[in-house]
């Protein structure tokens, strides 16, 4: 293989390891929200809080331990989380819903991510502040 060769397979694997984790990302958020059906987005409530809480390991073992690869981190945060989650469909599923359940919603997906994310950190050995 040739120098340019290399190089240029070098810059293509960041975005190839964010392309397959946003593939199984998105295709797993789709199976949950299937699963889940009903009058109020529960798969989207569960995507976002389970994505929370990894993300919130993910970058608290990151800072505390440092055992995962740059590369592993980038296919699991930034393609697989970021395909995982999903702040567009939660805006819509909101904005469908009446008043009362579209605030029920909100508070359910921004209380239950935080206390996700703290409660990773507390998992992985942080100090909850």
């Amino acid at each position: 293989m040739s120098v340019e060769n290399t190089h240029a397979l070098k810059r293509a694997e960041p975005v190839l390891l964010v392309a397959v984790g946003g593939f199984v990302g998105a295709t797993l958020r789709h199976a949950v929200a299937v699963a889940l059906p009903g009058g109020f987005p529960w798969g989207t409530l569960a995507v976002n809080v389970a994505g929370s809480f990894a993300l919130g390991v993910l970058l608290y073992e990151a800072r505390l331990a440092d055992l995962l690869s740059a590369e592993t981190r980038l296919v699991v945060g930034t393609g697989f989380l970021s395909s995982f989650t999903t702040y567009s469909t939660f805006a819509v599923q909101t904005a469908s819903l009446s008043p009362t359940l579209a605030v029920a919603n909100v508070a359910a997906n921004y209380v239950l991510g935080l206390l996700a994310v703290l409660s990773a950190r507390r998992v992985v050995g942080g100090v909850v502040a």
